[in-house]
Protein backbone atom coordinates (compact mmCIF):
# COMPACT_ATOMS: atom_id res chain seq x y z
CA UNK A 1 0.00 0.00 0.00
CA UNK A 2 1.32 3.39 -1.17
CA UNK A 3 3.02 5.42 2.25
CA UNK A 4 2.12 9.13 1.30
CA UNK A 5 4.23 12.24 2.24
CA UNK A 6 3.39 15.40 4.02
CA UNK A 7 3.80 17.10 0.39
CA UNK A 8 1.33 14.82 -1.13
CA UNK A 9 -0.85 14.55 1.47
CA UNK A 10 -1.06 18.37 1.32
CA UNK A 11 -0.77 18.76 -1.93
CA UNK A 12 -5.10 16.72 -2.25
CA UNK A 13 -6.33 18.90 0.85
CA UNK A 14 -9.34 21.53 -0.18
CA UNK A 15 -8.98 23.42 3.22
CA UNK A 16 -12.06 24.46 4.63
CA UNK A 17 -12.27 28.37 5.84
CA UNK A 18 -16.42 28.15 5.76
CA UNK A 19 -17.31 29.03 9.51
CA UNK A 20 -20.15 31.77 9.74
CA UNK A 21 -17.81 33.71 12.19
CA UNK A 22 -14.75 34.27 10.10
CA UNK A 23 -13.30 37.78 9.68
CA UNK A 24 -11.25 38.86 6.92
CA UNK A 25 -8.12 38.41 9.45
CA UNK A 26 -9.22 34.41 9.52
CA UNK A 27 -9.19 34.80 5.82
CA UNK A 28 -6.07 36.17 5.82
CA UNK A 29 -4.23 34.03 8.33
CA UNK A 30 -5.64 30.90 5.96
CA UNK A 31 -4.83 32.03 2.81
CA UNK A 32 -1.43 32.23 4.44
CA UNK A 33 -1.23 28.82 5.58
CA UNK A 34 -2.33 27.39 2.74
CA UNK A 35 0.53 28.99 0.37
CA UNK A 36 3.01 27.71 3.02
CA UNK A 37 1.48 24.28 3.13
CA UNK A 38 0.75 24.48 -1.12
CA UNK A 39 -2.45 22.59 0.08
CA UNK A 40 -4.93 21.94 -3.41
CA UNK A 41 -7.08 24.93 -2.78
CA UNK A 42 -8.51 27.14 -0.39
CA UNK A 43 -12.28 26.62 0.06
CA UNK A 44 -13.97 29.63 1.12
CA UNK A 45 -17.83 31.22 1.42
CA UNK A 46 -18.88 33.05 -1.81
CA UNK A 47 -18.06 36.54 -0.21
CA UNK A 48 -14.73 35.73 0.25
CA UNK A 49 -13.70 34.21 -3.36
CA UNK A 50 -12.52 37.99 -4.28
CA UNK A 51 -10.28 38.14 -1.12
CA UNK A 52 -9.25 34.46 -1.62
CA UNK A 53 -8.43 35.17 -4.90
CA UNK A 54 -6.16 38.19 -4.16
CA UNK A 55 -4.72 36.77 -1.30
CA UNK A 56 -3.71 32.85 -3.39
CA UNK A 57 -2.43 34.41 -6.63
CA UNK A 58 0.51 33.10 -8.31
CA UNK A 59 0.53 30.72 -5.18
CA UNK A 60 -0.45 27.88 -7.03
CA UNK A 61 -3.46 26.91 -4.34
CA UNK A 62 -6.47 27.58 -6.32
CA UNK A 63 -9.68 29.08 -4.84
CA UNK A 64 -12.84 26.79 -4.42
CA UNK A 65 -15.95 28.03 -2.67
CA UNK A 66 -19.01 26.25 -1.73
CA UNK A 67 -22.61 27.48 -3.44
CA UNK A 68 -25.90 26.78 -2.03
CA UNK A 69 -24.53 26.00 1.49
CA UNK A 70 -24.99 24.29 3.81
CA UNK A 71 -28.85 23.40 2.59
CA UNK A 72 -28.89 22.99 -0.94
CA UNK A 73 -32.32 24.51 -0.91
CA UNK A 74 -31.94 27.84 -2.98
CA UNK A 75 -33.53 27.91 -6.49
CA UNK A 76 -31.88 26.55 -9.22
CA UNK A 77 -31.58 30.09 -10.83
CA UNK A 78 -30.33 31.22 -7.87
CA UNK A 79 -27.91 28.74 -7.64
CA UNK A 80 -26.74 29.73 -11.47
CA UNK A 81 -26.35 33.47 -10.35
CA UNK A 82 -24.05 32.40 -7.73
CA UNK A 83 -22.09 30.54 -9.69
CA UNK A 84 -21.73 32.94 -12.00
CA UNK A 85 -20.84 35.68 -9.39
CA UNK A 86 -18.20 33.25 -8.05
CA UNK A 87 -16.45 33.31 -11.49
CA UNK A 88 -16.32 36.82 -11.41
CA UNK A 89 -14.42 36.79 -8.83
CA UNK A 90 -12.16 34.99 -9.54
CA UNK A 91 -12.91 31.14 -8.18
CA UNK A 92 -11.30 27.77 -10.08
CA UNK A 93 -13.72 24.97 -8.73
CA UNK A 94 -17.06 25.21 -7.12
CA UNK A 95 -18.39 23.22 -4.35
CA UNK A 96 -22.28 22.91 -4.19
CA UNK A 97 -24.74 21.42 -2.45
CA UNK A 98 -27.12 19.03 -4.07
CA UNK A 99 -30.80 19.99 -3.31
CA UNK A 100 -31.29 16.96 -0.80
CA UNK A 101 -35.05 17.41 0.06
CA UNK A 102 -35.51 17.19 -3.35
CA UNK A 103 -33.24 13.98 -4.06
CA UNK A 104 -35.07 12.60 -1.25
CA UNK A 105 -38.31 13.34 -2.47
CA UNK A 106 -37.49 11.07 -5.83
CA UNK A 107 -37.31 14.09 -8.00
CA UNK A 108 -34.21 13.01 -9.44
CA UNK A 109 -34.97 15.20 -12.68
CA UNK A 110 -35.24 18.26 -10.57
CA UNK A 111 -32.05 17.19 -9.05
CA UNK A 112 -30.18 16.77 -12.29
CA UNK A 113 -31.73 19.81 -13.80
CA UNK A 114 -30.49 21.95 -10.77
CA UNK A 115 -26.48 20.38 -10.93
CA UNK A 116 -26.74 20.62 -14.63
CA UNK A 117 -27.23 24.70 -14.68
CA UNK A 118 -24.60 24.89 -12.11
CA UNK A 119 -21.97 22.78 -14.05
CA UNK A 120 -23.32 24.68 -17.42
CA UNK A 121 -22.11 28.07 -16.09
CA UNK A 122 -19.12 26.50 -14.49
CA UNK A 123 -17.64 24.48 -17.48
CA UNK A 124 -17.82 27.46 -19.77
CA UNK A 125 -15.76 29.34 -17.50
CA UNK A 126 -13.24 26.13 -17.08
CA UNK A 127 -14.42 25.83 -13.37
CA UNK A 128 -14.62 22.52 -11.57
CA UNK A 129 -17.69 21.37 -10.08
CA UNK A 130 -18.06 19.06 -7.09
CA UNK A 131 -21.72 18.02 -6.01
CA UNK A 132 -21.90 17.56 -2.22
CA UNK A 133 -24.80 15.10 -1.11
CA UNK A 134 -24.45 15.42 2.72
CA UNK A 135 -24.42 11.54 2.72
CA UNK A 136 -25.33 11.38 6.20
CA UNK A 137 -28.99 11.91 5.07
CA UNK A 138 -28.78 8.95 2.68
CA UNK A 139 -28.42 5.32 2.86
CA UNK A 140 -25.27 3.49 1.07
CA UNK A 141 -28.06 3.13 -2.37
CA UNK A 142 -28.65 6.34 -2.09
CA UNK A 143 -25.80 7.51 -2.29
CA UNK A 144 -24.90 5.07 -5.17
CA UNK A 145 -28.33 6.83 -6.58
CA UNK A 146 -26.64 10.78 -5.94
CA UNK A 147 -23.31 9.99 -7.49
CA UNK A 148 -25.09 8.42 -10.78
CA UNK A 149 -27.34 11.88 -10.90
CA UNK A 150 -24.35 13.72 -10.60
CA UNK A 151 -22.45 11.99 -13.47
CA UNK A 152 -25.59 12.57 -15.59
CA UNK A 153 -25.71 16.20 -14.78
CA UNK A 154 -21.81 16.44 -16.00
CA UNK A 155 -20.30 17.05 -12.79
CA UNK A 156 -16.81 16.54 -12.37
CA UNK A 157 -16.53 15.30 -8.39
CA UNK A 158 -19.02 14.18 -5.81
CA UNK A 159 -18.08 14.80 -2.24
CA UNK A 160 -19.82 13.61 0.72
CA UNK A 161 -20.69 16.33 3.58
CA UNK A 162 -20.70 19.96 4.33
CA UNK A 163 -19.34 19.65 8.03
CA UNK A 164 -22.51 20.90 9.08
CA UNK A 165 -24.85 18.16 8.59
CA UNK A 166 -25.21 15.03 10.40
CA UNK A 167 -22.30 12.22 10.07
CA UNK A 168 -19.41 12.60 7.97
CA UNK A 169 -17.14 11.22 5.61
CA UNK A 170 -16.70 7.27 5.96
CA UNK A 171 -14.92 4.58 4.16
CA UNK A 172 -17.94 2.59 3.48
CA UNK A 173 -19.37 6.01 1.76
CA UNK A 174 -16.12 5.94 0.02
CA UNK A 175 -16.32 2.50 -1.38
CA UNK A 176 -19.70 3.16 -2.82
CA UNK A 177 -18.65 6.48 -4.93
CA UNK A 178 -15.79 4.63 -5.79
CA UNK A 179 -17.46 1.74 -6.96
CA UNK A 180 -20.17 3.63 -8.77
CA UNK A 181 -18.50 6.46 -10.64
CA UNK A 182 -14.95 6.18 -9.53
CA UNK A 183 -13.68 5.49 -13.07
CA UNK A 184 -15.23 8.46 -14.99
CA UNK A 185 -15.36 11.04 -11.55
CA UNK A 186 -13.35 12.22 -9.30
CA UNK A 187 -14.20 11.36 -5.65
CA UNK A 188 -13.91 13.91 -2.34
CA UNK A 189 -14.64 13.13 1.19
CA UNK A 190 -15.48 15.84 3.71
CA UNK A 191 -16.67 15.76 7.25
CA UNK A 192 -14.11 14.48 10.12
CA UNK A 193 -10.93 14.26 8.81
CA UNK A 194 -9.05 15.45 11.42
CA UNK A 195 -6.25 13.34 11.46
CA UNK A 196 -3.51 12.09 9.75
CA UNK A 197 -4.51 8.63 9.50
CA UNK A 198 -7.65 9.37 8.01
CA UNK A 199 -6.58 11.67 5.03
CA UNK A 200 -4.12 8.52 4.13
CA UNK A 201 -6.55 5.84 4.70
CA UNK A 202 -8.67 8.24 2.07
CA UNK A 203 -6.05 8.32 -0.35
CA UNK A 204 -5.24 4.74 -0.18
CA UNK A 205 -8.66 4.06 -0.93
CA UNK A 206 -8.67 5.93 -3.94
CA UNK A 207 -9.89 9.38 -3.30
CA UNK A 208 -8.65 12.54 -5.32
CA UNK A 209 -9.13 15.33 -3.01
CA UNK A 210 -9.46 15.75 0.84
CA UNK A 211 -12.37 18.02 2.43
CA UNK A 212 -10.04 19.57 5.73
CA UNK A 213 -10.67 21.88 8.07
CA UNK A 214 -8.02 21.52 10.71
CA UNK A 215 -5.06 21.26 7.90
CA UNK A 216 -1.93 21.85 10.22
CA UNK A 217 -3.17 19.32 12.79
CA UNK A 218 -3.48 16.51 10.12
CA UNK A 219 -0.34 17.12 8.75
CA UNK A 220 1.51 18.01 11.91
CA UNK A 221 0.29 14.40 12.29
CA UNK A 222 -0.77 15.58 15.99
Amino acid sequence: MKQYTRAEVAAAIDHAVLKPDMTVADIEKNAAMCVREKVASMCVRPCDVELAAQLLKGSGVKVSCVLSFPHGADATPVKSFQAKQAILDGVNEIDMVMNIGRFLSGDYKYVVNDIYAVVEVAHDANVLVKVIQESGFLTLEQVAKACELSYEAGADFVKTSTGFGPGSATPEIIDVMLRTVGDKMKVKPSGGIRNWDTAVGYLQQGVHRLGVGSTETVLNKL
